[in-house]
């Protein structure tokens, strides 16, 4: 059996149009594959790597804070650009905007920008408050058991002599004091005794006029 020629030029003339289509996808994807901007970003650093770009091209490449400084200025590079070193960050006590801008000098589709988030550190935290304790009260010294200096001295073994001659003179009776009890020796006792002698005189009167009267009788 034989094939025509017409059928056997139908089929050469789509493989080879398959082929040209297959080639362009591949050379219109390997351009934008090519460009390779990859960075990190921490607390308190930026890492930058940039690959594949065109080394016939100028190409420019800027890191900064949104809103504050430039981490690295505008930079020309050919075909790879990286850190030797990491970007520093400055110390902050909130989160920080990091923005990446490359700017591709063969064709700007292949420029790229990106913005990342730079968390807090730790070590930045401000320390919270914390409501200050009160310490327990408690005595500042213990009471000494010991007696002081001045208890444990000893009295001087001699009374001062002045003291004794400053001593005041016991105080006189006073004169209005009550009378003390009547003896044999008051100024009462010759009333008293003249008083028992009329007595006893009454009394032998008496006894002699009875027996007068008596003797006169018998």
């Amino acid at each position: 059996m034989t094939i025509p020629r017409r059928s056997w030029r139908g089929a050469g003339a789509f493989a080879a149009a398959a082929v040209v289509g297959l080639a362009g996808g591949v050379i219109s994807a390997g351009p934008a594959a090519a460009h390779t901007p990859t960075w990190a970003v921490t607390c308190s650093e930026v890492t930058l790597n940039l690959t594949a770009y065109s080394s016939k091209a100028t190409n420019e490449v800027t890191v900064s804070v949104v809103g504050g400084e430039d981490l690295l200025p505008t930079t020309e590079f050919g075909r790879a650009y990286s850190t030797t070193s990491p970007l520093q960050l400055p110390k902050h006590d909130k989160e920080l905007q990091v923005r990446l801008v490359v700017k591709a000098g063969d064709d700007d589709r292949y420029s790229y920008q990106e913005t990342k988030t730079a968390p807090v550190c730790e070590d930045d935290t401000p320390p919270q408050e914390t409501p200050s304790e009160t310490p327990s009260e408690t005595p500042s010294e213990t009471p000494s058991t010991e007696p002081s200096d001045s208890e444990t001295s000893e009295p001087s073994a001699k009374p001062s002599e002045t003291a004794t001659e400053a001593a005041p003179a016991p105080a006189e009776s006073s004169s209005s004091a009550p009378d003390l009890a009547e003896t044999g020796s008051s100024s009462a006792t010759p009333v008293i005794g003249g008083a028992a002698l009329a007595v006893l005189l009454a009394g032998g009167g008496i006894l002699w006029s009875v027996r007068k009267r008596r003797g006169v009788q018998h």
